[in-house]
């Protein structure tokens, strides 16, 4: 575990429904909100870099075929 001089405590609004979301997937990984919400920042970072890179986002089958491009984010 960290200690205090190593993070950072934040305060975040969101709605009860984002909250109940957030819960249902930490419940569902078996980790923490705090874990899953660490999990989307360096997801959201990879695809920053990648566009950035002029590259795209998809989601692949195991054939390795484009089943889902995201964009908006």
């Amino acid at each position: 575990m960290l200690d205090n001089k190593e993070t950072v405590r934040l305060s975040l609004n969101i709605s009860p429904e984002l909250n109940e979301r957030l819960e249902q997937l930490a419940s569902a990984g078996h980790t923490t909100k705090t874990e899953v919400l660490r999990k989307a920042i360096a997801l959201y970072d990879v695809v920053a870099e990648a566009k950035t890179e002029k590259k795209k986002l998809g989601i692949l089958d195991q054939n390795k075929q484009l089943l889902v491009e995201i964009v908006g984010i």
